[in-house]
């Protein structure tokens, strides 16, 4: 009945995301399942449309180019130039050098403070704390076997400052 008056189904929609399905008059369509309808499992996922990422990333892009643009049109076109377009409130030419230096600036003295705050929280050469910590493993103190049976690979641990010592500094 629908195709008799020439119209198509009610849940079909041109878009340029579109899901081709080959009708009699092969034109591409996407359709919109009812909740109800039980098909194959293929066809449109219920997630429709761009992503929230993909548009932010977009307009994220296109705002980046054109606020690039529009600063170096400032910064390097005579003032004349931009009188004759129009342009007559600006801020001062000053800003065009400022801004990029301050900018520079902050990131090299925020890099410099992490640094220096990492350096203030790891402790001393000498503290104790570099040798034991609530993270050390003593090695289990297992006998010889007597029997010469194969021993299993012994679990995971920490080996002590003074056994250190004796392996690098006291050759045999």
């Amino acid at each position: 009945m629908l195709e008799d008056k020439g119209w198509e189904d009610p849940r079909s929609v041109n878009s340029p995301r579109r899901i081709l399905s080959f009708s009699k008059n092969r034109k591409a369509t996407v359709f919109f399942p009812d909740s109800d309808d039980k098909g194959s499992g293929f066809g449109v996922s219920g997630d429709q449309g761009p992503k929230t990422s993909e548009v932010y990333g977009f307009v994220g892009s296109i705002t980046t180019v054109v606020a690039t643009v529009l600063f170096l049109v400032w910064a390097y076109l005579p003032e004349h130039w931009l009188h004759a377009l129009g342009i007559v409130y600006y801020p001062s030419r000053y800003w065009a050098l400022a801004v990029p230096a301050y900018a520079m600036m902050t990131i090299v003295l925020a890099v410099g403070f992490y640094i220096g705050l990492n350096f203030l929280a790891t402790p001393s050469p000498t503290s104790f704390s570099m040798i034991y910590d609530e993270f050390t493993r003593e090695p289990l103190r297992n006998g010889p076997s007597i029997d010469n049976d194969e021993q299993p690979i012994e679990p995971i641990s920490d080996i002590r400052i003074d056994q250190i010592n004796e392996l690098m500094f006291n050759p045999k």
